[in-house]
């Protein structure tokens, strides 16, 4: 099997010697030498010394405490099936006359919703998930969809759906597809470095590569396994409080360097806002802590390297990705996420990776993603990221959303 080789990318003049993927040699290094200059010894003002909270957990221990599976009972799969019969039975019950969508039913799957997917014993169950992901440690992994069952289309139904139960908004994660405006919906996370120009790739989901710790865009991520890898390809998750509380405890200056502005792209757009966003109390919420960043955007990632138009990155803003790095890697679980799981993940306080994977003929890693947010239960979206949620789930239109049933590359 030939190896793909990805282009390296070139940042801006000036830009410190840090890549994608984490150098503990470097990210030393650079400690030591930052050492030596005048650091902040307090953190800004009203910001916590400590976030107390079941969503500040170390992966070492939380599963002394916390058991993150749901398995669905037979009593549970055939209510899905129901719901699935149900929905393609309001489908197919349309006049014959409709013009069918290209998966062959007369309602687009965007349509999939509580009503239209009734789970009225689950129900329940789910609602209490999301209250678990909003208020709790902020993850779940739903176990169990037979996939095997099913048809592509059938599973995305299932998982739209279900997922409904849990949060009812769908994010848009493209506004493009096959060249058209739209509202992709649903994207798919496999390796397509072999199937397209790796210059296109712009993130490790369509590649075999480690994927580093990060956040995703909007309040929920969800993530179906259709098919494992035949090695590798372990999903990690560690909480940014916990991350948050340890640079608080060692590190206050670089509480300061990722709370203060970042030069960044978004689309088309230039922006600058901090990674981090504390919010005090209040009389309808409790304090929260909001860590929203992507490393690839500040060091660049295969066809997509930080633009030479940017300013580079400074030597506290390097040290300070790489900090949340090893210290979401220090402090991560490891879930045993298999085939037929969804994994349903709280992406304002929770940082995720993956392990590198290796696919054969048989097996290749195949999980697909919804972003969601639910009305009843979100938190207030701060200042700085409000354009980028907006994109995400504003003027959605249901009827219009794209599933798409193969894999693709986002053109955001």
């Amino acid at each position: 099997m030939s190896v793909v080789v990805p282009p390296v990318p070139i940042g801006p003049v000036g830009q410190p010697d840090i890549q994608y993927l984490p150098d503990p040699i470097k990210y030393a290094a650079r400690t030591e030498r930052r050492q030596k200059e005048k650091l902040q010894t307090t953190l800004p003002e009203g910001f916590p010394r400590e976030l107390q909270s079941d969503l500040a957990w170390d992966g070492k221990t939380v599963g002394e405490v916390y058991d993150w599976n749901y398995h669905l009972t037979q009593d549970d799969l055939e209510e899905v099936d129901q719901a699935l019969q149900h929905f393609k039975g309001m489908s197919t019950s349309l006049s014959t006359d409709v013009e069918t969508d290209k998966t062959g039913l007369n309602l687009p799957l965007g349509l999939v919703n509580q009503e239209a997917f009734p789970l009225p014993k689950l129900h329940d169950k789910l609602r209490a998930i999301s209250k678990e992901i909003h208020q709790g440690r902020g993850f779940k992994v739903i176990r169990g969809v037979p996939v095997d069952q099913y048809t592509r289309e059938e599973n995305f139904i299932i998982y739209a759906g279900l997922t409904s139960h849990i949060a009812p908004v769908r994010g848009r994660q493209d506004n493009n597809w096959q060249g058209q405006p739209a509202d992709v919906v649903l994207a798919h996370i496999t390796d397509l470095s072999r199937k397209v120009d790796t210059k296109t790739i712009k993130a490790p989901a369509y590649t075999t590569e480690k994927q580093v710790f990060h956040t995703d865009a909007g309040d929920i991520i969800t993530l179906f396994a259709l098919e494992e890898a035949a090695e590798g390809g372990q999903s990690y998750l560690s909480s940014s409080w916990h991350v948050y509380n340890e640079l608080a405890r060692t590190r206050p200056d670089l509480i300061h360097t990722l709370a203060e502005p970042w030069i960044a792209e978004q689309g088309a757009e230039v922006i600058s806002r901090p990674l981090l966003y504390h919010q005090p109390p209040t009389s309808d919420a409790p304090e929260r802590l909001i860590i929203q960043y992507a490393r690839r955007g500040f060091t660049g990632y295969w066809g997509k390297p930080r633009a030479a138009t940017l300013p580079p990155i400074t030597e506290a803003q390097a040290e300070a990705l790489d900090a949340l790095h090893y210290l979401a890697e220090k402090s991560a679980v490891a879930l045993d996420f298999h085939k037929g799981d969804i994994q349903v993940v709280n992406n304002l306080s929770i940082f995720h990776a993956r392990a590198g994977f290796t696919d054969s003929d048989e097996k290749r890693r195949h999980l697909v993603r919804l972003w969601l947010r639910d009305p009843e239960l979100a938190w207030e979206t701060p200042e700085g990221l409000k354009s980028r949620w907006e994109y995400v789930y504003a003027a959605v239109d249901a009827e219009k959303a794209v599933f798409p049933l193969e894999p693709f590359v986002r053109s955001q």
